[in-house]
């Protein structure tokens, strides 16, 4: 995590219309709140100062807030588009004062040591090369019996993607730097992180994609189309159509991350 410049926006306004109408207002990845919700099972938020890294346009970030108590959410994320549509959505929620959001470069954090009691992130790590100096800058935002809790798009290995998969990435056109999860579980403990878990949600995912792909293909395109032009949606439904390949063959593994910071 070594850049400095300001990142390029990957997911302008017009990217923010499509993937909203597709995973709900606020959400620019799957499942909606019940996927954040499963995320951060049997976690306690109540009180609690969070940080949603990758926050997107804000949705996951107010749930942290409404829905599960947190005393406070930040927001964090590297593209202003989405941190611009985040702030307003507080606003109009009345949520200015309980929820905040930050956009930086992508490099280190701008935190403090030991600022937030957890820390959440909903399918954005993929989105960062260095793995351990991510994680090291993870734990070292977190208290001290903090908490991470996590959901990422992974590829099952960390050998020469199949010619599937990069025919996916292609497709996508984003800059996805997809690794295991278990090399995900080694940047963790390499970081220091202890209890550290990993839970598979390619069953789930392959047979959500599928319907995200039925709907695309129908109900949802007219109005779609109309939102962000039809070229754009023919574009995403190829996209989809490469993903459930990878999906199908097990390759493309979203996968749920937790671990804990040891107190002293």
């Amino acid at each position: 995590m070594i850049e400095t410049a300001d990142a390029e926006p990957e997911y302008d306004d017009t990217a923010i219309r499509f993937l909203e109408a597709l995973w709900g207002d606020g959400y620019l990845s799957p499942g909606g709140p019940e996927e954040v919700d499963r995320v951060v099972e049997g976690l306690s938020l109540r009180g609690k100062a969070v940080l949603d890294i990758g926050c997107g346009s804000g949705g996951i970030t107010l749930h942290l807030v409404e829905r599960h108590g947190a005393a406070h959410a930040t927001g964090f994320d590297v593209e202003r588009p989405v941190i611009e549509t985040a702030r307003r959505r507080a606003a109009a929620r009345g949520l200015s004062d309980s929820a905040g959001f930050v956009q930086a470069p992508p490099g280190p954090l701008p935190f403090a040591d030991a600022s937030f009691d957890v820390v959440f992130s909903k399918d954005a790590l993929l989105h960062v090369p260095d793995k351990d100096g991510l994680f090291a800058e993870i734990f070292r935002v977190l208290k001290p019996g903090g908490v991470f809790a996590a959901s990422n798009w992974m590829i099952s290995h960390d050998d020469e993607p199949s010619p599937e998969m990069k025919a996916y990435v292609a497709a996508e056109g984003l800059s996805f730097t997809m690794a295991s999860p278990v090399r995900y579980a080694q940047a963790m403990r390499r970081a220091g992180f202890a209890d550290v878990t990993v839970r598979d949600r390619n069953p789930w995912y392959r047979e959500v994609a599928r319907e995200e792909l039925t709907r695309l293909k129908g109900p949802l395109y007219p109005a779609v189309a109309a939102a962000v032009g039809a070229a754009y949606v023919d574009k995403n439904i190829r996209t989809w159509e490469a993903m459930q390949k990878v999906l199908d063959s097990g390759e493309h593994r979203p996968t749920h991350l937790r671990g804990r910071k040891p107190v002293g």
